[in-house]
Formats: C-alpha cells, structure tokens, sequence
C-alpha cells in the first residue's frame, strides 16, 4: 500500500501541467473576464504556469524543449484536423491560427510534459529497445497516417500490430519507494491512452473543443478515440524516449 501511495503521489506531481488545463477549462466556463475571450484566457493561463513551473525547477530546460516540439506538432495537427471538419472550436478568440486557438497546443504539450516529469519521478528505463531506425519509421508512419486516412485507407490497425511486434521485447521499468518494477512498454500505450480518453471526455465536457456530435448537446467521445489516443502516445513516448537516449549517449560520452 505505502508503493501504491507514492506512485499516486508521483502521478499527481507529473500531472501538474494536465491539471491546469482541466481547471482552466472549468474555471473559465464560470468566470468570464471582460474583453478577454475564453481561449485567450486559457492562453495567458497555460503560459503563466510553464514560466512558473520553469521558475520553480518543476520542470527543466531540456523537458521545455522537448515540450515545446509537442507544441508545434499538436498545433500542425489540429490545423489539419479542424480544416477537415474532424472538430471544431465554436468560440471566439484573438489568438487562433486558422481556427484553432494557440492554447491548444498546450494540450499536447502537457502529454509530453507529463511523460517528461514521469519519467525523471519514477527513474524509468527501458530494456530491449529495437533499432532507431524502427522507431523512427513507425513514429513517422503513425503521425503521417492522421493526416493521409482522409484520402487513402486508414491504417491504424496496421500500425498496432507493428508496435506490438517491435516492442514486444521492450519493458519499462520504473522506481516507488526504492523498489523497482516492470511493465511492457505495450501495456503502458494502451494503459496511457485510456486515460486520456477519459481526459478528453471532461475537456470535451467543458468545451476545450468540439465534435460533430456534440455541436447540439454534449456526448460521450466515441470509444473509437482511444485508439487514436493509443497512437498518439506512442508517437510522444518514442519522442521522448529517443531524446532521452540521445541525452543520455551524452552523459556517457
């Protein structure tokens, strides 16, 4: 019970950034500020707690870095995504590109930083890691097919199995409370994307951004989403990992 309590703690330290967010989104749904739309609010809110959590060492140079790239490939994502009409964000704000606000990025960015402080908070390793080659093709693969499965066939199911395939061999192993425990790196994926599907249904729920079937009265993210969630997180984790061992190849060298 004293691991599972420190893991929790450990959890909830790595979920700062997510937290935030989620509160933003409630906050704001009940306080509005004159002439600050709701997007923008939740803008200024995100950037104040990353110089915040930089300021405090909660949150490291490096991990700011490697935070910052998620933003970028969140924001060209959801660009892509809303032009398609896959969802939408219905409100007004000063601060959007191309229909979609700035503080969207954040919210992959907070995956990353979860990842990142996870990561250094729990000592994770990683054991069996295939070729860099092969992870560089399937993070690629993965990313790419969000954008071509609307023109050519979608193949996310292909791309499970070849994770499944190339990881097969790769466990996580992470620290609590000085004992050490594994987990294929698999089962982690999937474990990771469940829970932010839940995280998406209470982002949706106050209206971070919306689905078609939600224009009307709010619904249940279908659970179809989680595999795209599944994806999503192998792409961060392989980002995030590779910069780790690439990090790391320095200490050594």
């Amino acid at each position: 019970m004293k691991s599972l309590a420190y893991f929790g703690v450990a959890q909830a330290m790595a979920c700062v950034f997510p937290l935030v967010i989620f509160l933003s989104l409630a906050l704001t749904k009940i306080i509005e500020i004159p002439y600050i739309p709701r997007y923008d609010l939740i803008l200024i809110i995100c950037v104040i707690t990353q110089i915040v959590m930089l300021l405090t060492k909660m949150e490291t140079w490096d991990e700011l870095k490697v935070i910052a790239v998620f933003h970028l490939i969140g924001l060209m994502l959801e660009i892509y995504k809303v032009h398609m009409g896959s969802w939408s964000y219905p409100e007004e704000g000063f601060m959007k590109i191309l229909g979609v606000p700035l503080y969207s990025g954040f919210m992959y960015a907070s995956v990353a930083s979860y990842m990142c402080q996870a990561w250094r908070r729990l000592s994770l390793t990683l054991t069996n890691w295939p070729p860099t080659w092969a992870v560089l093709f399937l993070s690629l693969a993965i990313y790419f097919n969000f954008f071509t499965h609307h023109y050519i066939y979608d193949i996310r199911w292909v791309l499970k199995v070849l994770t499944v395939l190339i990881f097969v061999r790769t466990f996580v192993y992470f620290t609590v409370n000085a004992k050490t425990f594994r987990m294929p790196l698999a089962i982690s994926f999937a474990l990771i994307g469940f829970f932010i599907w839940i995280a998406e249904n209470i982002v949706t729920y106050f209206g971070g951004w919306q689905y078609p079937n939600q224009e009307t009265e709010w619904q249940l993210v279908h659970f179809s989403k989680i595999s795209s969630w599944l994806l999503l997180v192998i792409v961060s984790f392989l980002i995030v990992a590779m910069l780790k061992h690439v990090k790391q190849k320095r200490i050594v060298h």
